[in-house]
């Protein structure tokens, strides 16, 4: 049987806390077939470089340091300042430069020196997101014949938006090196293979297959999710935690709802502290009756876009509790450090409204982990973003275009008054949704499609 081995920009070691929808806690369902991870150790070093290795359950973990230049140019730069925004239909915040982009191929060919001599030719390789776009290519041309696949875990865009990334072509050449790419949803695949055909001019079958000249290259749509059952039995035992005690006293028989995203642009984090305004505003008789509690965890803050995000918030969380806060009374309760998932499922749990309002997002696991939390006897309801890719799956949330704090303070609005019968109704079929698009699932079809060899 062939060795998968996961290749991914950090790797996720044994006994590292995980963070709600980390990539860990996608693949923890395929981890007994995986011979291999390897990736950046997220440290930079002088020189940068070297293999650090160790084994846990029969999987090896190798990582790489990286050099604070290299970081610079290939996380800090190309990465998370042209690619993410390019990726999350944010052009006007994207930053290009030469020097970015040569850096970001330096580190992908770094990472394919290193990994080439841990190989054996039987391994199937996958390939994890924007960060190793050219990974794949660089092993072809250093002789690896295996099958490689990637998946892409953020959004792509039209060609329209594509283009305007200067030598994008050279990205779609690398993404046709491998033999399988996957995407969230349907819209990104298309989005995808629209872009193929226009810029490199290569057919299309009508199942997604690209005629890449010699070798074709087969696109797949495998959604990621969760272990839903175990969530909510997780959900279950927290709900009786003493965190979730100090929570619900807290709130003094008060609705709450609850938001959990990391500090990042593209999560729509300002529209929905302004949504909650509106709600308070233009709604009077939940003033008093409803607290908001926002976790976002600060990330990726050498970038100035997201940098400058937190002070925005800040403001905007004084200014909402200063107009509606009453002296026993607090509406928005801003976090911006960490909470353990166990901790964040118990409160999901616990509250009425769900908000999960990015605007762009690849999938969004907080939707499924929100659904899977609840008691389904009394459940709460999720208030989703068009725009999340778990929107082309969960049809039965109250679906709102994040541009428009008035749509989303109607949503919640709605949710809050929303019947218990309405809810179960709604809450039962989202959750058949969590069961059947599962972490597993999503392991499954992607290792599949890279064990087949095309024709066969």
């Amino acid at each position: 049987m062939a060795r998968l081995v996961i290749v991914s920009n950090r790797v996720p070691l044994p006994g590292q806390s995980q963070r709600a929808g980390g990539l860990a806690i996608v693949l923890q369902d395929v981890m007994d077939s995986v011979g291999l991870w390897f990736g950046w150790s997220g440290k930079t070093t002088p020189e940068g470089g070297g293999v650090h290795s160790t084994v846990h359950r029969a999987t090896e973990y190798a990582t790489i340091d990286l050099s604070e230049d290299d970081y610079q140019k290939f996380y800090v730069g190309y990465a998370n300042s042209a690619l993410w925004p390019l990726l999350h239909f944010r052009l006007g915040l994207m930053e290009f430069r030469r020097e970015d982009l040569e850096g970001y191929r330096a580190v992908n060919k770094l990472y394919a020196d290193t990994l080439l001599p841990l190989l054996k030719p039987d391994d199937l390789i996958w390939v994890h997101d924007y960060q190793l776009i050219p990974f794949g290519g660089m092993l072809r041309r250093m002789g690896v014949r295996g099958r490689i696949g990637f998946y892409l875990h953020i959004p792509f865009v039209p060609h329209s938006v594509f283009s305007g990334l200067p030598q994008g072509d050279l990205l779609l050449k690398d993404l046709c090196e491998y033999d399988v790419v996957g995407f969230q949803t349907n819209e990104h695949r298309n989005d995808f293979l629209d872009t193929v055909r226009q810029s490199l001019g290569h057919d299309i079958t009508e199942d997604g297959v690209i005629q890449v000249p010699g070798r074709p290259v087969q696109t797949i749509v495998a959604p990621v999710g969760i272990d839903g059952l175990a969530f909510n039995r997780q959900a279950a035992r927290a709900a009786g935690s003493r965190n979730n005690k100090r929570l619900t006293d807290s709130l003094n028989n008060r609705h709450l709802m609850i938001g959990v995203d990391r500090l990042d642009y593209s999560k729509g984090l300002p529209n929905r502290f302004e949504a909650f305004n509106r709600l308070l505003t233009r709604f009077p008789e939940h003033s008093q009756h409803v607290s908001y509690l926002q976790v976002a965890v600060p990330s990726r803050e050498e970038v100035s876009e997201y940098a400058s995000l937190r002070p925005v918030l800040n403001r905007m969380a004084g200014d909402i509790n200063g107009r509606h806060g009453t002296f026993d009374w607090v509406p928005l309760r801003y976090m911006s450090q960490g909470v353990s998932r166990g901790t964040l499922a118990g409160f999901h749990r616990i509250s009425r409204v769900g908000l999960v309002t990015p605007l762009r997002d690849g999938m969004n696991l907080v939707a499924h982990e929100y659904v899977a939390a609840q008691n389904a006897e009394d459940p709460g309801v999720l208030v989703l973003s068009r725009f999340a890719g778990a929107a082309s799956y969960f049809q039965d949330a109250l679906i709102v275009n994040p541009n428009d704090p008035d749509e989303i303070a109607e949503a919640m609005h709605t949710a809050l008054n929303m019947p218990l019968q309405e809810r179960r109704i709604r809450h039962a079929r989202l959750f058949e949704n969590v069961l059947r698009l599962t972490a597993a699932s999503y392991c499954q079809k992607f290792v599949a499609s890279l064990s087949a060899k095309q024709g066969a």
